[in-house]
């Protein structure tokens, strides 16, 4: 890549995100003010490098690493350390969350029970569908023909759901316990 194609990535991707559409060459030469050809040439070194590609009839089309984000380090949660930005490397959510995309799906959280779990009313979950999933997971299962996520627990009756609030209490099938999928990760805004 050269010297300037992150900054006009960083436009075409901010654009993308307004718009969902890749703009034309013309459009794209526009925006980060160079000529049509010029332009022509930074889509390519982009499709070289994993971000553009084209769809069968011809347009231009986001690749995965187009939605790629930097890793810029880390940052510690208890003591302060020295400010450093490193850009180590980036990846996509789906990289980091996603092993199966054809059985995960996103469900949104309603309700209070598993806070202690650090899960919140209007959380997205990230869910790997699965009927066998680990004991003690987080678990998205319908329960007497109920949705619910809960703690997957088992003792000498038999399986049940632990919520990770005290207000609310333990759930143990009267019928059917069936496991929708286990929760991989979860993300929500927080402004």
């Amino acid at each position: 890549m050269q010297k300037r194609d992150h900054e006009h990535l960083a436009k075409l991707q901010d654009y993308y995100a307004l718009y969902r559409i890749i703009p034309s060459h013309s459009q794209i030469a526009d925006m980060i003010g160079m000529s049509k050809r010029s332009a022509s040439k930074f889509i390519e070194r982009m499709v070289f490098a994993g971000y553009l590609g084209k769809a069968p009839d011809g347009r231009t089309v986001p690749e995965n690493n187009f939605f790629a984000r930097s890793i810029v380090g880390v940052v510690p949660a208890g003591f302060a350390s020295p400010a450093t930005e490193l850009v180590a490397d980036s990846m996509t959510i789906d990289e980091y969350l996603v092993e199966h995309p054809s059985s995960t799906v996103l469900v949104t959280v309603s309700g209070e029970s598993m806070v202690g779990a650090g899960i919140n009313d209007g959380d997205i979950l990230v869910v790997e569908r699965k009927a066998n999933p680990d004991l003690d997971s987080i678990v998205v299962a319908m329960i007497d023909g109920e949705f619910t996520v809960k703690y997957l627990r088992k003792n000498e009756q038999g399986m049940y759901l632990e919520p990770a609030n005290d207000a609310f209490p333990t759930i143990h099938p009267e019928s059917a316990l069936e496991i929708y999928g286990q929760m991989v990760g979860l993300f929500r805004k927080t402004h």
